[in-house]
């Protein structure tokens, strides 16, 4: 369930597998129609949905970052920078719902890595309680117990 890290020329490319019961196209809407992605990501705003459109990072001061849409295929791909990262979300068909693939390319791990990785586990945790009608209790004490999962398996990934 934690990520896969593996080095590559560029960086390093996290990836997160998820198998959910949920048709693709009830999870694509969690990753593009803003009225369910500020349910599990409230400071994104997708703007132009397009290869070559955009996503808003509002940040907590009023101010925000444009992320630009790199690749868009409908109800499949969506891919996008972060920072200096991309991050690209998968949807593939199974014959029970679907199978997510989310994978970040990461330019050089820093001492936030682990804190964005965890955040992404936690996304992926809203999202599935989301399609199955749930909330977690508590979004911050998860974040809290894999952060500290992200924090050892990181430093694993680095002594290699």
């Amino acid at each position: 369930m934690i990520a896969d890290l593996k080095l590559v020329p560029i960086g390093t490319i996290a990836s997160f597998e998820r198998h959910w019961k949920y048709s693709v196209e009830e999870v694509w809407s969690y990753l593009t129609e803003n009225e369910k992605l500020t349910k599990w990501f409230s400071e994104l705003e997708v703007t132009d949905l397009r290869e070559g459109g955009s996503i808003k990072f509002n940040m907590p001061d009023g101010t925000f970052l444009v992320l630009q849409i790199l690749d868009f295929v409908p109800h499949s791909v969506i891919e996008y920078t972060w920072a200096e990262d991309r991050v690209r979300f998968e949807l593939h068909p199974e014959p029970n719902g679907c199978r997510l693939l989310l994978i970040e390319t990461i330019h050089a791990i820093t001492s936030h890595t682990p804190k964005d990785l965890a955040g992404w586990h936690v996304c992926l945790s809203v999202i599935g309680a989301l399609l199955a009608g749930r909330t977690l209790e508590s979004r911050e004490e998860e974040w809290e117990a894999w952060y500290e999962k992200y924090q050892e398996h990181v430093e694993d990934f680095q002594s290699m």
